[in-house]
Formats: structure tokens, sequence, C-alpha cells
């Protein structure tokens, strides 16, 4: 089956490839459906939301590989490949996608801990005496 668009999504430490084909609305996630992968359903509309937004819910059959990160992360990861992806497909998609945020890459990262501390920005507990 030929991919019609090709997207990878990247969120805190996950990353997702994302491959849209013609079908009827069917997601896989790792060899799984979205919603045996994702099973609360606000990462499971996390996911979706490009394809509501596009109005092409039932156009496509999609298949994700996702690794990294927890739940959180690779949701958000699977919807910005998925906005890339149906960008690449119809470039009519784009400022609908764009006005909504969903091509954005979310940089925020967990700050990493520094030595001589107690994590990223907790110290040790100080001692006077």
């Amino acid at each position: 089956m030929k991919n019609l668009g090709v997207g990878t999504g990247r969120r805190k430490t996950s990353v997702a490839r994302v491959y849209l084909r013609e079908g009827s609305g069917k997601i896989v996630v790792n060899g799984k459906d979205v919603l045996q992968y994702f099973p609360q359903i606000g990462h499971m509309l996390m996911v979706r939301q490009p394809l509501m937004v596009t109005a092409s819910e039932n156009k496509f059959d999609i298949l994700i590989n996702v690794y990294g990160g927890g739940i959180n992360g690779q949701a958000g990861a699977c919807r910005h490949g998925i906005a890339r992806a149906l960008c690449q497909v119809d470039q009519g998609n784009y400022t609908s996608l764009r006005s909504n945020g969903y091509l954005t890459r979310d940089s925020r990262m967990v700050e990493r801990k520094k030595y001589g501390q107690a994590g990223a920005r907790r110290r040790f507990q100080f001692s006077k005496r």
C-alpha cells in the first residue's frame, strides 16, 4: 500500500513516524489500535485533533510508530506527526493546522539535573553549622 503522506512528530523525548494511506479512518499505533495504545480518552482525542480540524477523519488509514518518553509525550508526538503528514497530502490544510498550533513543535523539555544539587533547581539542604 502506498503512503500518501509521511510525517515525523516530536514532543519531549518522544518521536513518532506517521504514515498516511488511503482508507476508512483506522489508526494503528505500534501495531495496536489507537484505543488500546492510548486507553485514556484525552490522549486519544489529542491524537485525532488534526483530523477533526481538517475534516478528514474517515479519509485516511494512519500507521504510527512511536518510541521514547511517556504516554503524554507520545500522544503529542503523534498529533504533531499527523499534522505534518496532512500538510504533505493537501497544502490547503496548512492554515487550519497552523492556526490551531498543531504544526509547531512543542519545545518544552525537562530541565536537566545539575551536579551539586538535588534536582534541576532544588538545592541540597543548607547547613550553616
